[in-house]
């Protein structure tokens, strides 16, 4: 099966997900829907993250996608079984990573570092009573984070300074594991580890989103009949496409990079 990989986000941060994808699966061909205008999801209601999904993954099926990787932890949250019961076809989410941390923290605390729309989400309330009953669980929500990086502004002032607030309650309350829960924040990571102990290790879910792409193309017998040509890589943003290219600038995927209305 041919046809491409498509990966949608509320703006540039699902590439962190897309880079683990086409390092992963080398020969896939993959379509990635930067949706910038609308970033972020985090901040938006329920109905309008779910409309906003239902349109990216209108178009992505436009392009002939083969299965469609929802690369935002709140359109996942939020949407995803809406997704699921109206398209016939393999619908991949992402939620933060808490189960690994929940499974290996020592100090029984743990930080998530997430958007309100995900925090709030029935889905993440969820998945912390499944994993994390005995663990206190301090969630900070990250706003502004998006915003800043979807402007290009992820080494600015603002930006540690920011940051500087968020994580210094959940080191006061000697986390050990920090769960970012926001595709965008892996792009934080270098500036993360200059400000947290090193004890404390950073958790995302780009490679086992990856993982499990590869595992339900496998199932479905979707995978790509072409092994010896590397995979086609189109990027679109409705939003500012010189910050998209910025973010990748040091992935050594060929792809291209153009703006499209959606």
């Amino acid at each position: 099966m041919n046809h491409p990989i498509g990966i949608f986000d509320s703006g540039v941060g699902g590439t962190s997900i897309w880079k683990e994808i086409t390092t992963l699966l080398p020969y896939e061909n993959t379509v990635f829907l930067a949706d910038s205008k609308y970033a972020p999801y985090g901040k938006r209601s329920k109905d309008e993250i779910i409309s906003l999904s239902i349109k990216n993954t209108e178009k992505l099926l436009e392009l002939n996608c083969k299965i469609i990787v929802v690369a935002c932890n709140t359109a996942t949250t939020n949407a995803i079984k809406t997704l699921r019961s109206t398209y016939d076809i393999p619908i991949i989410g992402i939620e933060p990573a808490i189960k690994p941390a929940a499974i290996h923290t020592k100090t029984k605390k743990v930080g998530v570092l997430a958007t309100k729309g995900t925090l709030s989400s029935q889905l993440f309330t969820e998945t912390s009573d499944l994993y994390a009953q005995n663990i206190e669980v301090i969630e900070v929500i990250g706003s502004g984070l998006v915003e800043l990086i979807e402007d290009g502004k992820i080494n600015s002032k603002e930006m540690y300074q920011l940051l500087h607030s968020y994580v210094t309650p959940m080191i006061q309350k000697n986390i050990d594991y920090l769960v970012l829960g926001c595709t965008h924040y892996p792009y934080l990571i270098p500036i993360l580890k200059k400000m947290l102990p090193d004890k404390i290790t950073i958790i995302d879910s780009g490679e086992a989103v990856a993982k499990q792409t590869k595992n339900i193309l496998t199932t479905n017998d979707l995978l790509q009949s072409d092994t010896i040509t590397l995979g086609v890589h189109k990027l679109y943003t409705n939003g500012n496409a010189s910050v998209l290219k910025d973010i990748l600038h040091n992935h050594a995927v060929k792809h291209t990079v153009n703006t499209l209305s959606f």
